[in-house]
């Protein structure tokens, strides 16, 4: 991902940008393996509804965003970047105190936050372009690691329901 940050965007590093794309791209869903794992572990058909979840967030965030007054709602970088941070001290302090609670809240925190992020960062690309930032492939970045994100945070938000529903169970 650096070094496709390190490359400026033009028409000459084009292929060498999108192999790169590719790349970073395929190194993620390796990434992704042990979370898809977890999950058909528990129950298969946490995937198909947290894919299924996802691009339906996803979709109706996007659609919002196309809606809205353009920059109306680039404020909210700071805010989601803060509750970022705020959730980052909370699974640092929930590392020492191994509270249930603390993470079942940065869980659902965590998926509020994203779902912000799919928002803001619609916003943003369309901002962006409007003032001649032509850089899709960045773009593109920027939408998939929301997309990986989210759905990896209903996923895991599923996985810990269908646990805690099969201990009920017992």
């Amino acid at each position: 991902m650096i070094w496709l940050m390190a490359t400026l965007h033009s028409r000459e590093s084009e292929q060498k940008r999108l192999g790169l794309l590719a790349g970073f791209t395929f190194l993620t869903g390796v990434g992704l393996g042990p979370a898809l794992e977890l999950g058909i572990a528990v129950n298969p058909s946490i995937l198909p509804t947290a894919f299924m979840g996802t691009a339906m967030i996803f979709t109706g965030f996007t659609l919002s965003v196309l809606y809205a007054r353009h920059q109306s709602y680039l404020f909210l970088g700071g805010i989601l970047t803060s509750a970022m941070s705020l959730m980052v001290l909370s699974s640092l302090r929930n590392l020492f105190f191994g509270s249930v609670w603390l993470f079942q809240a940065n869980l659902y925190m965590g998926l509020v936050v994203m779902c912000g992020f799919v928002f803001f960062d619609n916003q943003l690309i369309i901002a962006k372009a409007e003032h001649g930032d032509k850089d899709y492939i960045w773009h593109y970045i920027d939408l998939f690691l929301d997309f990986v994100t989210l759905s990896r945070k209903l996923m895991m938000i599923l996985a810990v329901n269908e646990k805690d529903k099969k201990k009920e169970e017992k």
